[in-house]
C-alpha cells in the first residue's frame, strides 16, 4: 500500500520520500532468500479478476512478466487426498453425499452473486453456511475449514469473512467450473517492488528501509514533522499506510480523529513453514484440510503454478497455520514450530525422505489482516484526518475485502480518484 500510494504520487509529479521500517520493501508481500533462489516470503498468486493488480501491473511495465497456470484444487479428509478440481470430482468427492454437494455448489453460485455485503456482516458465518449449505455440509466441509483459517475466532466473525473469499476465488474458474487460472509475475513480487522502487527513484523520490518512524506531528509552519533515528525532517504531506495501533503510538493526537477507541481490532497471524524440496509434495496447489489433528491450515504447492526454472528446479510448498495476533506460538523459536508442525507433515507426505528436504524456512506475520467479526463495518475504529496534511490509509479500512493485494491497489487507485489533492 505505501509504495502503491508513493508512485501514484511520484507520477503526479511529487517528490515522495517512503520510511520502511523493516530491512526490505514489501510487507506481507516481501521477498525471501531460499538459497538457490529468491521468491515470496508468504504465498501470492493473481487471479483473472484481479484487475486492479493487473492493471498496476501493466502500467508499470510488467504485464508481458505475467504468467497463468491450470491448477488443481485438493481436499484432505480421512488421512486421504481428494481432487476437487472440476465438476466430475467434485460430483465423486465421497465426504459429502448427493444433497450435501448439491447445497455446497448452491452456496458457492449463491454467494459468487451476491453484492450486497452489508446485511451479511450481520450474520454469524456459521449461521449463513448452515443456512445455506445444511447443517450436514457444514460440518464436514466448512467448519474444518473456518477452524484451520480462524481456530476458534471462526465463531466470531460474519459471513462477510467467507462471502469475501467465495466472491474473490469463485471468479478464478471459467463458467463450467472445470478449469482454474491462477497467475504470477516472473521473480515473484520481488520484481514488482523492484519496479515500483525504480519508478519512484526515477521521479526524485527516496526509498529508505531499515527506518523506523518514532513520531509525525505538525510543524510550526505548516506541514508536518517527522521523527527517526535521532532526527527530525520536514514534510509537506505524510501519507500513514501502517495499522492503527501503530497509527496511536506515533501520531500526534491533533493530527486524526480515531472513532469507537473502546474496540480495539483484532488481527489474524501466521506462522508458515516453507518446504523446500527435490520433489513435488502434492499436484495441487492448494489442499484443504479438514483433519483437526494436522498442526497447519493448509498445503500450498507453489511448484504447480510456478515453473521450476522460477525456483532452480526445486520446489517450494508453503504449510501455513493462522492464529490470533497475540498467541504466543507467534513468539515460538523456529526450532519449537518445526517440532510442533513434524507430526502433520509425517501425516500428510509419509513418503518424504530426510534427503528429499532441501531446507526448511519459518516464516511469520502478527497482523495479516482484521478479524471481520459481526457488525465490522459499525464498530472498525474510523480514522479521520484533522490535519489537510495528514492522510491514512490501511487495511482496516476494507469492510468487504480479505486483506490481498488486489484489494490494497483498488483502496488506492479509488483513493486518490477521490482528489485528496
Amino acid at each position: 500500500m505505501g509504495l502503491t500510494t508513493a508512485y501514484r504520487l511520484s507520477k503526479q509529479g511529487h517528490q515522495v520520500t517512503v520510511f520502511e521500517s523493516a530491512p526490505q520493501l514489501g510487507g506481507l508481500a516481501t521477498h525471501h532468500d531460499y538459497g538457490p533462489f529468491v521468491w515470496d516470503r508468504f504465498y501470492h498468486v493473481i487471479l483473472p479478476s484481479d484487475q486492479h493488480l493487473i492493471g498496476l501491473l501493466r502500467e508499470i511495465g510488467l504485464g508481458e512478466q505475467l504468467r497463468w497456470q491450470k491448477t488443481l484444487t485438493g481436499f484432505y479428509a480421512n488421512r486421504k487426498y481428494y481432487s476437487v478440481s472440476n465438476t466430475i470430482e467434485f460430483l465423486r468427492f465421497p465426504a459429502l453425499n448427493l444433497l450435501d454437494k448439491v447445497r455446497l455448489a448452491f452456496t458457492l453460485l449463491y454467494g459468487s452473486r451476491i453484492n450486497n455485503w452489508r446485511k451479511l456482516e450481520q450474520i454469524p458465518v456459521e449461521d449463513w453456511l448452515v443456512r445455506l449449505s445444511g447443517r450436514s455440509t457444514y460440518e464436514k466441509f466448512w467448519e474444518p475449514l473456518l477452524r484451520a483459517k480462524l481456530g476458534e475466532y471462526y465463531q466470531r466473525v460474519s459471513a462477510v469473512f467467507i462471502w469475501s473469499y467465495i466472491k474473490r476465488l469463485f471468479s478464478a474458474r471459467d463458467s463450467s467450473l472445470s478449469k482454474e487460472q491462477l497467475g504470477y509475475v516472473q521473480g515473484g513480487y520481488k520484481t514488482v517492488f523492484e519496479r515500483l522502487a525504480t519508478l519512484i527513484h526515477q521521479a526524485n523520490g527516496n526509498i529508505r528501509t531499515g527506518v523506523t518512524v518514532e513520531y509525525i506531528g505538525p510543524a510550526p509552519n505548516g506541514g508536518l514533522l517527522i521523527e527517526h533515528s535521532g532526527t527530525k525532517e520536514h514534510f509537506d504531506k505524510v501519507f500513514f499506510t501502517g495499522p492503527v495501533n501503530i497509527l496511536q503510538r506515533v501520531a500526534a493526537r491533533e493530527l486524526f480523529h480515531l472513532s469507537k477507541q473502546d474496540n480495539p481490532i483484532d488481527y489474524l497471524g501466521v506462522i508458515c513453514m516453507v518446504l523446500i524440496t527435490r520433489k513435488p509434495l502434492v499436484p495441487f496447489y492448494i489442499v484443504n484440510i479438514a483433519d483437526q489433528q494436522i498442526p497447519f491450515t493448509g498445503v500450498i504447492g507453489m511448484s504447480n503454478i510456478v515453473a521450476l526454472e522460477e525456483t532452480a528446479g526445486f520446489h517450494i510448498t508453503y504449510l501455513p497455520k493462522y492464529i490470533p495476533s497475540d498467541d504466543p506460538l507467534l513468539q515460538q523459536p523456529n526450532e519449537e514450530i518445526k517440532r510442533q508442525f513434524a507430526s502433520g507433515i509425517r501425516s500428510m507426505f509419509p513418503d518424504l525422505k530426510e534427503e528429499d528436504v532441501l531446507s526448511v524456512h519459518i516464516n511469520r506475520a502478527t497482523k495479516v489482516q482484521p478479524m471481520q467479526v459481526l457488525n465490522y463495518s459499525q464498530i472498525v475504529p474510523q480514522v479521520t484526518a484533522a490535519n489537510k496534511d495528514f492522510f491514512v490509509l490501511n487495511t482496516s479500512q476494507f469492510l468487504r475485502d480479505n486483506s490481498n493485494n488486489n484489494a490494497v491497489v483498488r483502496h488506492v487507485t479509488e483513493f486518490f480518484e477521490h482528489g485528496f489533492l
